[in-house]
């Protein structure tokens, strides 16, 4: 029963958090996309998207319309799952988030969250995202209790190259993010 529960405020929190970034959706441009990697892990699934909309769309339905699954393909045997817009449907190449978690493609101005555990993870370094993808947990982060759009802690990663300094402008890439 409070598996079951928790599952359910598991769901309300990404719906919540999707209803706060859909109306940032339509202001999305295509480099916006190509530098853009949203995750969310959840039962056992890791579910990442590089489009805003697609994001959102998820987050308030629980699935996208058009996906590319890869079985057991995570660090820890998860299911990768990438959200793929319309466009995206019939490629079979040059879609940013796959070819960033492939490592064919390096993202020049990076932008990432993380939806894990009730947090929102925020990154603007890939490695990083990577890392914690990974091992399940941040080296250095900087945390902002309950931050978030709704009332989520946010874990601003870090890494030894920055661990010293408070991440003044990933917290403002993250606020501007969220704005509505």
């Amino acid at each position: 029963m409070i598996s079951i529960l928790s599952r359910q405020i598991n769901r309300l929190l990404l719906v919540v958090a999707a209803l706060s970034m859909a109306a940032c959706a339509a202001n999305t441009t295509t480099s916006e996309k190509d530098d853009l990697l949203l995750e969310v892990h959840d039962h056992g699934r890791i579910h990442i998207f590089y489009d805003r909309e697609t994001f959102a769309g998820f987050m308030q339905n629980g699935e996208t319309s058009y996906r590319l699954t890869r079985i057991g393909a995570g660090p820890n045997g998860e299911t990768i799952v990438f959200g793929l817009t319309g466009e995206d449907k019939k490629k079979r190449s040059g879609i940013p988030a796959v070819e960033i978690y492939d490592g064919k493609r390096q993202p020049e101005n990076f932008y990432g969250e993380m939806y894990r555990h009730g947090r929102i993870y925020v990154f603007d370094n890939y490695q990083d995202m990577k890392a914690v993808r990974d091992t399940g947990h941040a080296a250095y982060f900087y945390t902002e209790i309950a931050s978030g759009p709704k009332g989520e802690t946010v874990i601003y990663v870090l890494n030894s190259d920055n661990k010293k300094n408070k991440p003044v402008e990933l917290i403002k890439a993250f606020k501007e993010f969220h704005k509505s």
